[in-house]
């Protein structure tokens, strides 16, 4: 699908834009949202998409534009506009999230750890 250059009625652009973001906030499975994703932005976009996250993530750790393009694929200048982006409120509350998912995961692996050390000693 490609963009249209004729503007869309603004009470209807709201509502089309409400629902997809309903719709996605609703699904609460990884893999269900990776699916929606994949099917409706394209195989490309996605990609791009979960890049630019990746992006985010490692500008935010401090990792070198030279790393970011090795490690990612993607030009210099594609680094540079996610790192003129990184202040926006969206991106800022990606980067949240990313950082919560990982602090979740690396104390679940902890507990388990834990868990698993308690019950070897039993």
């Amino acid at each position: 699908m490609q963009a249209s250059t004729r503007r869309l009625n603004l009470h209807i652009e709201k509502q089309l834009f409400w629902v997809l973001h309903q719709m996605l906030a609703d699904a609460t499975d990884p893999d269900e949202v990776g699916l929606i994703l994949k099917d409706l932005l394209g195989e490309t976009q996605h990609i791009a998409l979960a890049k630019k996250l990746a992006i985010v993530a490692f500008l935010d750790k401090g990792r070198s534009y030279e790393n970011i393009k090795e490690t990612l694929k993607v030009s210099s200048a594609t680094v540079a506009t996610v790192q003129e982006q990184m202040g926006n409120p969206g991106i800022q509350a990606a980067l949240r999230k990313v950082k919560a998912e990982v602090w979740a995961e690396k104390w679940s692996h902890k507990i388990a750890n834990l868990f698993k050390s308690m019950v070897g000693k039993g």
